[in-house]
């Protein structure tokens, strides 16, 4: 597995929602692509398809913006992939006509693989995202005297 370009934004842009979901004010588009040197216009983008997928919601007006739909210890690191990249990444193949057991077996492998990451991603959250940056934030905190 890869993470893309287009599956990093995502996860950017909702640790950024993550981050001010206890406060209930949602944040727009410009605020979030400045924070995380995301393109607004490829931002805009992902967060339409994060809103079709139901993981965040828009808000109209002039305070208006996104928020997430839901809380984020309910939503997925795999729910999020399966949005950005698709529900079935692509299996891995030879570019060879003829199957071989050699073949087989590295296939077998890899899919195991693919599987054993799609588990782990459904057991992290964004909260578990956010208590990780939390803490490494406060590891970069130096304080002088």
């Amino acid at each position: 597995m890869e993470l893309s370009c287009k599956s990093e934004y995502a996860l950017l842009a909702l640790l950024e929602l993550a981050a001010c979901h206890s406060k209930g004010e949602p944040l727009q588009i410009r605020e979030i692509a400045a924070r995380q040197n995301i393109p607004d216009r490829y931002l805009e983008q992902l967060l339409a398809n994060l809103r079709r997928y139901g993981l965040v919601r828009s808000q109209r007006g002039a305070k208006g913006g996104y928020l997430l739909a839901r809380e984020p210890w309910k939503i997925s690191l795999s729910e999020i992939f399966d949005c950005i990249e698709g529900p079935n990444p692509p299996v891995a193949e030879t570019g060879c006509t003829t199957e071989t057991v050699e073949k087989a077996t590295i296939l077998e492998a890899w899919q195991e693989a693919q599987q054993a990451a799609k588990s782990v991603l459904q057991n992290y959250t964004l909260q578990n995202l956010c208590e990780r940056r939390d803490a490494k934030q406060q590891l970069d905190i130096m304080y002088y005297i």
